[in-house]
């Protein structure tokens, strides 16, 4: 039976998740578990797509949450959690690939189990271009070579199946400039995979 700020927090949405917040910046860890347990499972997929190894996402993940927890002080319950906590967790992948320079590569298998979205039905393009691509390990290899801001959006918008308003709000950017990035994402990708195909017989 889950616990009683966690079920809260499930059933009344953002008013009790600020209520949470200001808990936390009081020092409670009952209602930052809560927290943790209603993002948990985003935060390790979304670190997953973004640095291709399940031992490094993990990793990851955990020591974002153990970030947020420990700056929880400078969060404005008003702002919401996960868009402040995007940050450190996006910024925790980029560093670690940086370092790492060569990305493992995981699965779609991987990266789609438990709900998530693998290419949600607004995906035209790509979506074509996945059924012509000849296996799974060929768009992942396909979506690894994208640039980060790329890779990123793709990986929220089609695996994590966030609304361009959460999207936005996660990259403090505009509702237009989400659409803008992901029109170029997915018109990059498809252009990847056609290089991958080769040239079509005639």
């Amino acid at each position: 039976m889950k616990g009683g700020c966690e079920q809260a927090l499930h059933q009344s949405g953002t008013g009790q998740e600020e209520a949470l917040i200001e808990r936390c910046r009081s020092g409670s860890r009952q209602a930052y578990e809560a927290i943790v347990r209603k993002y948990m499972k985003d935060a390790y997929f979304i670190a997953l797509g973004l640095v291709g190894n399940r031992e490094d996402a993990l990793d990851l993940s955990q020591e974002a949450f153990f970030r947020a927890y420990n700056n929880i002080a400078s969060l404005n319950s008003k702002w919401g959690f996960f868009p402040w906590f995007y940050q450190i967790l996006r910024n925790l992948c980029f560093s670690h690939l940086r370092k790492r320079r060569v990305r493992q590569s995981c699965s779609l298998e991987q990266l789609t189990e438990n709900g998530a979205a693998a290419f949600a039905d607004d995906c035209v393009e790509p979506s074509a271009a996945v059924e012509q691509a000849e296996s799974h390990k060929r768009l992942w290899q396909a979506i690894n070579r994208l640039d980060e801001k790329h890779r990123e959006i793709i990986i929220l918008r089609h695996f994590r199946n966030m609304s361009y308003e959460q999207m936005a709000k996660a990259l403090f950017c505009s509702k237009g400039t989400v659409t803008s990035r992901l029109y170029y994402a997915r018109k990059n990708l498809k252009e990847i995979l056609e290089r991958q195909r080769g040239p079509q017989k005639q």
